[in-house]
């Protein structure tokens, strides 16, 4: 028989995973935090526990904001742009897009876990104020801090499931045959490319901004490639339409697409081995 301790955390273990993948940005940092919470779960006097799957948020955000305090000096010394651990999925999944996901770097880690916690997990302040160890009023305040930081990342116009992998098609096969007309047709004019190798791959030292610039460096690419990349599927990659490749080099690599409208406005290539060796599906 599963130990009633396995068997409760089981329960909670894909909404905890969602809550650290999104604090931590990686899906190995989030399994880490997991793992750890697990080993305390353990140890926990269960019968003293009235609310596990509150208890267990708790516990995995205090984890997080312990962890966050070493990714930041890691990221810091980061080459390249850093973007999150690319998620696959076969369906977009919008509550934190990557563009979010990437304004929440920007926060403080109280900012980011009040701001999750309430806005996007819908804990209220009471439950919020438990899981950080502030009182409910600053926990109030922590989240409208993050909501005015993070407002203009918001997806206002999402864009259809199919229009948004058709232009994610037809941005695959321009670049595939070299197509610059048909490449800079799909370009928003302030488009801007961020591409993370992690210092491992070559990528784009940092992010290129505009069209004229971010089709020199498209052409760049293609000039330089050698071989021809080949798809692996398209789909979701965290909420924005896009594809997986696999690159002449045998490595995989992710595209996704921030789209409005028929225009591509920013696009998230990441190429860091380190962050694709598990390409995950949704966390629920």
């Amino acid at each position: 028989m599963i130990d009633d301790g396995v068997a409760s955390f089981d329960a909670q273990r894909a909404a905890l995973l969602r809550v650290a993948y999104r604090m931590l940005g990686t899906m190995a940092d989030a399994e880490d935090v997991l793992q750890d919470a697990f080993i305390r779960w353990a140890g926990t006097d269960r019968e003293a526990v009235r609310v596990p799957a509150a208890f267990l948020r708790r516990m995995v955000t205090r984890l997080c904001l312990d962890h966050l305090k070493s990714a930041r000096v890691r990221r810091q010394e980061y080459v390249g742009p850093w973007l999150p651990e690319p998620i696959v999925e076969t369906d977009p999944v919008e509550d934190v897009t990557l563009p979010l996901m990437l304004a929440l770097e920007r926060l403080s880690p109280l900012e980011r876990a009040a701001f999750l916690l309430h806005d996007v997990f819908g804990e209220s302040f009471d439950d919020v104020a438990h899981a950080i160890g502030r009182d409910a009023a600053a926990c109030r305040q922590l989240a409208a801090r993050a909501r005015e930081h993070v407002r203009s990342e918001r997806t206002r116009f999402p864009v259809e499931r199919d229009h948004g992998l058709a232009i994610a098609a037809a941005f695959f096969e321009a670049s595939q045959i070299g197509d610059a007309a048909k490449l800079g047709a799909l370009l928003a004019h302030d488009v801007r490319f961020h591409s993370d190798g992690g210092g491992k791959r070559p990528a784009a030292g940092r992010i290129l901004d505009g069209a004229m610039e971010v089709m020199r460096g498209l052409s760049a690419i293609l000039r330089l490639r050698r071989g021809q990349p080949s798809l692996v599927q398209h789909g979701f990659i965290n909420g924005l339409p896009g594809f997986v490749t696999r690159e002449a080099d045998g490595l995989l690599q992710t595209t996704a697409l921030l789209i409005e409208g028929d225009r591509i406005k920013a696009i998230y290539v990441m190429r860091n081995p380190d962050k694709l060796q598990h390409i995950h599906g949704p966390i629920h």
